[in-house]
């Protein structure tokens, strides 16, 4: 995994090649990691209907979507990240906790 060494990520950046999008309401979701025994690595998050019902383009097959996670070490770095990034005002930050579940 790349470390931030700032909290300026390429997020922040101009990037021709993509596009923000944005909910229209809040959707607040619960969902789980799942492991992948093809790759043999734990690298699936399967998105809710609720996510994919507000973001109807990600229905698209065609289509290519990316994205990138911020995980600061501290309280200020998220703080100073979120900051930059409601500045900008093209994206909306989205929360994701990750748990430990329990059996």
């Amino acid at each position: 995994m790349k470390r931030i060494k700032n909290t300026e990520s390429t997020v922040l950046k101009s990037n021709k090649n993509r596009q923000p999008i944005t909910p229209r309401r809040i959707i607040n979701v619960k969902g789980k990691v799942h492991y992948s025994e093809s790759n043999q690595a734990w690298n699936t998050i399967k998105l809710k209907s609720e996510f994919l019902n507000e973001f109807q383009q990600l229905k698209e097959k065609r289509s290519k979507f990316s994205y990138e996670m911020i995980f600061g070490r501290t309280e200020e770095e998220m703080i100073d990240a979120i900051k930059k990034i409601i500045s900008d005002k093209t994206l909306m930050p989205v929360l994701m906790f990750l748990y430990r579940d329990k059996d």
